[in-house]
């Protein structure tokens, strides 16, 4: 049996995109090359290398997405790999239809995640939506966080399209219940979630400051302010609506000060934090 399987698994590594077809073998790659290498990522401190480096990734977790397009382990690992692509694409100063197709990709993998758990996500289905996410557990948290944000990264690229608007209702739906089950999840990011909501939405449309004060607040705890993306967007939302100038500078300057090693998990997110932060604060939106 050890012969069988190791004559399997070694032609995949070598010429992964040819042995895709064998299932027992792709668990073995998920687990011990495509999950390393995407954590990898997230660790990456030079978003010119990602930008460039990036693509024949992606195109390898196409491949494998293809040959197994219900694998719920490659979709998370699909969806969160195209959001985190397009956060850096952002940054690197990508063009507008090439972040758009990346974006779609990533609502493709994210969706198609999401309703392995919860298939009221899809029109014809949502009655049962309400059901099926009373009946979620924690262990849910992770392939719908992801799938989610990948779901949402697409939604922020449609300029407030109606499709987009009646998808964020299913989003913040789907984020509401995890909230509640696990609110510390990626260092709180559920909660960064609602911050930005309630502070960009309209107040005839629910949007509370006080409310998004307390999500900020909150997301700075359970991170321990070493996920920098909260300062910024605590900034460019909450900050400049209220006209807080202190609050704006404090939070980007803290963010320009960190120190990038002393969170190597949120390597990446925190470098386009840090460039975000320099733009935010030469931009001098409170100047007279």
């Amino acid at each position: 049996m050890a012969r069988t399987s190791k004559s399997c698994c070694i032609p995949a590594i070598v010429l992964i995109l040819l042995t895709l077809g064998l299932s027992s073998c792709t668990r073995v790659i998920t687990g011990t090359i495509v999950q390393p290498t995407v954590d990898n990522l997230q660790k990456q401190t030079d978003l010119e290398l990602v930008c460039e480096g990036a693509p024949a990734y992606l195109l390898m977790i196409d491949s494998m997405i293809a040959s197994a397009p219900q694998n719920r382990a490659l979709l998370r690992i699909g969806a969160q790999s195209y959001g985190s692509y397009l956060a850096a694409l952002g940054e690197c100063g990508a063009e507008p239809n090439r972040i758009g197709a990346i974006a779609d990709k990533a609502r493709l993998y994210g969706t198609t995640l999401i309703a392995q758990v919860l298939p009221g996500i899809t029109p014809d289905r949502r009655v049962d939506l309400d059901a099926e996410l009373a009946a979620l557990s924690r262990s849910d948290v992770a392939p719908l966080f992801w799938g989610t944000m990948a779901w949402l990264s697409w939604i922020q690229q449609q300029q407030g399209s109606a499709e987009a608007m009646a998808d964020l209702v299913v989003v913040e739906k789907i984020m509401t219940r995890l909230l509640a089950l696990d609110e510390t999840f990626q260092a709180g990011a559920i909660h960064l979630f609602f911050a930005t909501l309630q502070a960009t939405k309209p107040a005839m449309l629910g949007g509370d400051p006080e409310a998004s004060r307390h999500h900020f607040d909150r997301a700075l705890e359970l991170s321990r302010h070493r996920f920098l993306l909260v300062q910024t967007s605590y900034a460019e939302t909450l900050a400049r609506m209220t006209l807080d100038k202190k609050l704006h500078d404090r939070l980007l300057h803290e963010v320009i000060a960190f120190d990038i090693a002393a969170a190597p998990d949120f390597a990446l997110a925190n470098q386009i934090a840090k460039r975000k932060a320099a733009r935010l604060l030469a931009e001098e939106y409170f100047a007279e």
